[in-house]
């Protein structure tokens, strides 16, 4: 009888843990093999150090022309952010929702020309150590 209570309960759970499983869902945000500029994905070849920040960028403000030396991920968490490439003056403007792999190595600016504050989470792979914004 013990058995049988055990296996209904262990049944019971497993079932309830199932459900709960099929509740998650998976929404690709981005698959690809290069950045915005359309450069080959090249991370550091020794000690990689991964840094996750959020910024917080208010309304109407313009961040200073700068390149990135490694690959830098973003997602616009609110708000929108326009990205300038100051070389070629194409710009793009990403919204909230949107994921962005910026490029490597050109230089670029960024602004707020949205109503509301921009919410960015970055994701930087970086050698050990280094920074990954270089400012003109």
């Amino acid at each position: 009888m013990k058995c049988l209570a055990v296996g209904l309960l262990a049944s019971f759970i497993s079932t309830a843990c199932a459900q709960q499983q099929t509740d998650v869902t998976i929404k690709q945000l981005l698959s690809t093999t290069t950045t915005s500029g359309g450069q080959k994905i090249v991370l550091p070849q020794k000690d990689a150090e991964l840094v996750a920040s959020i910024f917080e960028i208010p309304r109407g403000a313009n961040l200073p022309e700068h390149e990135h030396p490694y690959p830098r991920y973003g997602y616009i968490l609110s708000g929108s952010l326009r990205v300038t490439d100051t070389e070629t003056g194409q710009s793009k403007t990403y919204q909230s929702g949107d994921f962005v792999l910026e490029s490597v190595g050109r230089w670029h600016t960024g602004a707020n020309a949205g109503e509301e504050p921009t919410r960015l989470l970055v994701i930087d792979i970086v050698e050990k150590g280094h920074t990954n914004t270089v400012l003109k």
